[in-house]
């Protein structure tokens, strides 16, 4: 969290950030992810984009980073917390109302 851009993170409210050990099916199903693919990160809320002025005492939105798929990627633990930034960056972006079409255009697919 320390190196994404502050102007970034202070445009971020009520969302937690949380490690997990491995999606839960129902993670996969909700990300459209088959049993043979992995999965990063997932983002569990409703994005800025599609909430309206009624919008309010709700629950923090959650971030989902899983540690077994991204050790499954990576060698060393400097790849290791890039991948989890990265991974963070893109989940930040679903928050942002950005969808994976914008996001691969953007090099964070």
């Amino acid at each position: 969290m320390a190196s994404l851009p502050p102007e970034l993170l202070a445009r971020v409210h009520n969302v937690d950030i949380v490690i997990e050990r491995r999606p839960s099916a129902r993670d996969r199903k909700l990300a459209g992810i088959g049993p043979g693919r992995l999965l990063l990160g997932l983002y569990h809320g409703i994005p800025l984009t599609r909430r309206g002025e009624y919008y309010n005492l709700v629950p923090p939105d959650k971030i989902s980073i899983y540690q077994e798929s991204i050790e499954a990627i990576c060698t060393t633990d400097e790849e290791v917390r890039d991948q989890v930034r990265t991974t963070v960056l893109h989940e930040l972006a679903h928050y942002f109302g950005i969808d994976d079409d914008r996001l691969e255009e953007l090099g964070l697919g």
